[in-house]
């Protein structure tokens, strides 16, 4: 079989099982089966399939994923990171659309915090949205800001996906979280100035109301007690990879225990929230190693069956120069992430993505950054943008889809824009991990 009909056989078959309603993590397993069945030489092939799942789980440099997420659990189920936005909410006085920035604020510093995407959206959209809605607030500035902010907590470390694409594509982990505070910070810094914006063209979107007259110690002092000490776990985990002093893996275990102290220290802490963060971990954890575990056999299948060879060469005898080749597998990851989570975008790419940027001569540290910046634009991205059904989820039932769909759209805009500068000035990506390394 030549090397189209077979990238055409594994493809077609994956897209089949997943529009025929299979979970992504069987549908690459079913892939698996019958491609190793045919490429790699029968139950010889089914054999090395095996091999792989137990190489794949059983890589140390995927273990920051678990510990990374479980922080974000352990402050979400406690209750103390709805403490720290409460304490920013204080500060923030009579500014135009004040709840939509707050969320904004609150869920940036939340994403330092949180290597889960979905446990910031949660923690935002229940402390934030019964309120903005109850105040007047349009759609498009109450769930909007909570969801674009929501999907910063995969750029700003600690970011479990990071670690992820890090480990695969033969990134530095360590460099590439630390790639990600820039972009992250850019993010932020847009959604706050469209807000501001468009509430002073049009103050009807987000209403003012009279804010409870506080003295400077009274709105200060929250914030130096429930939102600078859960800082020091941002401090323990990211400082201890800036300084050489531990390993991703061992800041995420650092920053896990600093996590658990944290809870304890506010009061929060009881053995039946603990269980309950890690049984959330666990299921999510679960469900990255499993398309890890598969992944690993279908790279191995495309490239014994020739089909990333022969796509490569096919790319390179149509002479595309190397912008047009880095804007269409941004295009491509962009169009996947309306259908997929990222996971799955990240294992079906890669084994294509990375050996043409490395014929390419690209930085694989800032590739990666467009990648994980892109895979960010998608979590909102419909029709099936995951952070848009947890928002559904914590919304009123009078929310339609229709206008969470609305909510999402100028805000991924803005992120298209900064994904334009990061392409355009590939130092605003990648200068601060070069710093740290130098």
């Amino acid at each position: 079989m030549d090397w189209a009909s077979a990238l055409a056989l594994m493809l077609g078959l994956l897209v089949l099982l997943m529009f025929a309603g299979l979970p992504v993590a069987f549908a690459f397993l079913g892939v698996n089966i019958a491609g190793a069945f045919l490429f790699l030489g029968g139950e010889v092939g089914l054999d090395q399939m095996a091999r792989n799942t137990m190489a794949a789980v059983s890589n140390f440099a995927l273990a920051p994923i678990p510990l990374f997420l479980l922080m974000g659990e352990i402050l979400f189920h406690t209750g103390v990171a709805f403490l720290a936005i409460d304490a920013i909410d204080r500060l923030i006085a009579r500014v135009p659309g004040r709840l939509s920035i707050v969320s904004v604020a609150g869920g940036t510093v939340f994403s330092s915090l949180s290597g889960s995407t979905i446990a910031n959206t949660a923690v935002l959209g229940s402390a934030l949205l019964p309120e903005m809605l109850k105040r007047g607030y349009h759609p498009t500035l109450a769930m909007g800001p909570i969801m674009a902010t929501g999907s910063i907590a995969m750029l700003i470390p600690p970011s479990a996906l990071a670690v992820l694409l890090g480990s695969l594509a033969g990134i530095s982990i360590a460099q590439l979280l630390i790639a990600g505070i820039i972009p992250g910070l850019m993010m932020a810094t847009a959604f706050l100035g469209y807000i501001i914006i468009r509430c002073r063209m049009n103050p009807s979107l987000a209403p003012s109301y009279e804010v409870t007259e506080m003295s400077l110690f009274e709105r200060w002092r929250p914030f130096f007690i429930y939102v600078v000490p859960l800082l020091g776990i941002f401090v323990v985990v990211v400082g201890s990879i800036l300084a050489g002093w531990a390993t991703p893996t061992e800041s995420a275990a650092l920053g896990s225990v600093a996590s658990v102290i944290a809870a304890a220290a506010y009061g929060k802490f009881d053995v039946s929230k603990l269980i309950q963060a890690l049984l959330e971990t666990a299921k999510i954890s679960v469900m990255i190693l499993f398309i890890i575990a598969a992944s690993v056999t279908f790279s191995q299948i495309l490239a014994f069956s020739g089909a990333t060879n022969g796509l490569l060469k096919l790319i390179e005898t149509v002479g595309a120069s190397e912008f047009a080749l880095l804007l269409a597998m941004l295009g491509i990851l962009l169009f996947l992430g309306a259908f997929m989570d990222q996971v799955s975008m990240i294992m079906i790419t890669l084994p294509f993505f990375i050996p043409l940027a490395q014929s390419l001569g690209l930085d694989l540290l800032w590739f990666g950054v467009l990648m994980l910046v892109v895979m960010e634009i998608s979590f909102t991205t419909p029709p099936f943008g995951l952070l848009i059904y947890v928002m559904k989820g914590v919304a009123p039932k009078s929310i339609s889809l229709g206008q969470v769909y609305a909510a999402a759209v100028p805000f991924i805009v803005l992120e298209l824009i900064v994904l334009g500068i990061l392409i355009l000035f590939p130092e605003a990506a990648t200068w601060l991990a070069h710093l740290t390394r130098s």
